[in-house]
């Protein structure tokens, strides 16, 4: 018999399952044989010829702390965005912004030891799911903005901003902070770019999320945006570029901007979705307690 208290621990999807037991196993194969960090961990000056540390680094935490949370987020986050992307598309969304996330900590691991000859930015060891989660809480905030997160009472738009504010703050009193900030933040920003410009769209055959409400300046305050918009246009015109030449058949104006509509209504639409698969997730949890105490009432009906 379920409780209220116990459905919203339920429901988790099998890939979700598979994955946070990807990532016990890494936790436990670190544990008890320590030889094997240098191999699975992004150490920089060992990448070469290890590049494979690349990709494994993302998948094993090397505390216990790490796996508690990085598995109870990942399972709850799984929840509402494997059924609105499908799951094929969150698994690469997850192989994607995991690599991309610690092949930039890598480059800037190294250029910050040209810098300043400090061969900790060589062999400190990197790890953790914690870039990847960073990229699904861009995916929350694209998915459902204005929805209010329980007991938090903020907008979900606003997590990404507020997780990277708490991270920045504590690294100024915690000493590993170069280990993890790095990887959150290039996690985030790999989680947007992959989201804006590059995931696919089954229902209108193109990618990415080009609606003002998805923008990089919303990550900001408002009073910054006007300062964030100009550089942020720097990088949109370095990654699509070429859109000009295609741009009748994607919906954009030969300034690169979306033609009227275009980008406002598969926003909603991807709104719609996020709404509509928090309501059924929603909606299953409450049916859960309820069903169970109809069960009730029916056996002791036939006990009388």
């Amino acid at each position: 018999m379920s409780s209220p208290g116990t459905s919203m621990f339920t429901n988790f999807t099998k890939l979700c399952k598979g994955l946070a037991l990807v990532l016990v196993v890494g936790h436990l194969v670190v544990q008890f044989i320590p030889a094997t960090v240098p191999y699975l961990a992004l150490i920089p000056a060992r990448t070469i010829p290890f590049a494979w540390n690349l990709i494994t680094s993302g998948y094993f935490e090397l505390s216990v702390y790490g796996v508690v949370f990085s598995t109870v987020s990942l399972l709850f986050m799984g929840k509402f965005l494997e059924p609105v992307w499908g799951s094929k598309e969150f698994l690469k969304f997850i192989f994607v912004v995991n690599f991309l996330a610690y092949l930039c900590v890598f480059v800037t691991a190294i250029a910050l030891y040209y810098i300043t000859r400090l061969e900790i930015y060589l062999y400190m060891p990197f790890a953790g799911f914690h870039g990847v989660l960073a990229g699904l809480l861009v995916g929350i905030k694209q998915i459902i903005p204005d929805q209010e997160i329980l007991l938090l009472k903020i907008k979900a738009k606003w997590l990404p901003s507020i997780m990277l504010i708490l991270s920045i703050a504590s690294s100024f009193f915690t000493l590993n902070s170069a280990a993890y900030l790095p990887t959150l933040i290039f996690g985030t920003y790999m989680g947007w770019l992959y989201l804006r410009y590059l995931q696919r769209r089954p229902e209108t055959k193109l990618r990415g999320d080009p609606s003002d409400d998805f923008a990089f300046s919303t990550f900001f305050p408002e009073f910054l945006r006007p300062v964030i918009d100009p550089i942020a246009l720097i990088f949109h015109r370095m990654l699509c570029g070429r859109s000009n030449a295609t741009s009748e058949d994607h919906g954009y104006s030969t300034s690169g901007a979306p033609l009227p509509g275009s980008d406002s209504a598969e926003a909603s639409r991807r709104r719609e979705r996020g709404a509509r698969a928090l309501e059924e997730r929603l909606g299953t949890e409450r049916l859960v307690p309820a069903r169970n105490k109809d069960e009730l009432q029916s056996d002791a009906l036939d006990s009388v």
